[in-house]
């Protein structure tokens, strides 16, 4: 891959300060303070909440206290969505810090997975690095490595080391200098108006003719109505990682540079601020 590695940094170290509220249903012994949090963008909820967790139960009554889950103006958080992708997707034109309501009670099954252990979470989150890995490389380079790497991508991103989790995830991201790029490109597009999880289809990195795939070439193959709407007027936002690259931006540097840990590109179409 090209050694953009300000780029990766930048990507690891993103943050989204947050203030996290009991919801006013809850049972308390006594008022419970807001608590304020830098989260990471590409980790996930229930790897970073502990702390919150923490706060919130010493004010409650412990019979009251069943499984965590976190929400945003009436939405249930996905755990297993990076914390970049459900800010980018609900709250990315908000003011901050993102206020984030905590509950103990009424756990949501409908919207939301069960996640009793980190161990879910590893497993959620190493499921994805294989699927990633089989679209670019037929599953070669996940399947040749030892169960001592697998580890070390997983405790990379569980302690937020960049050099430990980047000394294996290059591997990940190299491809035989002949070939241009990945065999597909491992993406979801997700939008912020519609009930459907996410899309995703098999995409190349290079045209027929040779030429490099754009981001915009990507989204007018999937959900050309993001970019080319009917009545002329652009209405939405396509970002990632909390920013709107440009269209023009080959969709093979974006999966070497800006795909989550899992090794997926997750892309938010959302609708573009009025003001």
């Amino acid at each position: 891959m090209t050694d953009d590695k300000d780029v990766l940094r930048d990507v690891w170290f993103g943050r989204i300060p947050t203030c996290f509220t009991l919801y006013q249903d809850e049972i308390t012994e006594r008022e419970a303070e807001p608590y304020y949090l830098l989260l990471p963008r590409i980790s996930y909820l229930t790897l970073v909440t502990d702390k919150v967790k923490k706060h919130f139960q010493k004010v409650m009554r412990q019979e009251e206290v069943s499984e965590i889950w976190f929400e945003y103006e009436g939405t249930p958080l996905k755990w297993h969505y990076p914390i970049g992708l459900l800010f980018d997707l609900h709250a990315s034109n908000t003011a901050l810090p993102w206020s984030i309501t905590v509950h103990f009670k009424n756990f949501p099954e409908k919207d939301l997975l069960h996640c009793h252990s980190k161990d879910v979470i590893e497993a959620h989150f190493m499921a994805c690095i294989k699927e990633a890995d089989a679209l670019k490389h037929k599953s070669q380079v996940i399947n040749e490595m030892q169960k001592k790497d697998h580890k070390q991508l997983w405790m990379g991103l569980q302690n937020d080391k960049f050099e430990q989790f980047w000394a294996i995830n290059r591997k990940l991201m190299e491809y035989p200098p002949e070939d241009n790029g990945f065999r597909y490109i491992p993406f979801r597009i997700y939008q912020a108006t519609t009930e459907r999880p996410f899309i995703q289809k098999l995409f190349r990195p290079i045209a027929s003719g040779g030429q490099l795939h754009t981001l915009g070439d990507l989204i007018k193959d999937v959900c050309p109505s993001a970019i080319n709407p009917e009545d002329g007027e652009q209405k939405t936002q396509v970002m990632i990682h909390g920013i709107e690259p440009m269209l023009e931006t080959p969709i093979q540097w974006l999966s070497e540079h800006m795909s989550y840990p899992d090794n997926f590109l997750h892309i938010s179409i959302i609708p573009r601020p009025t003001d």
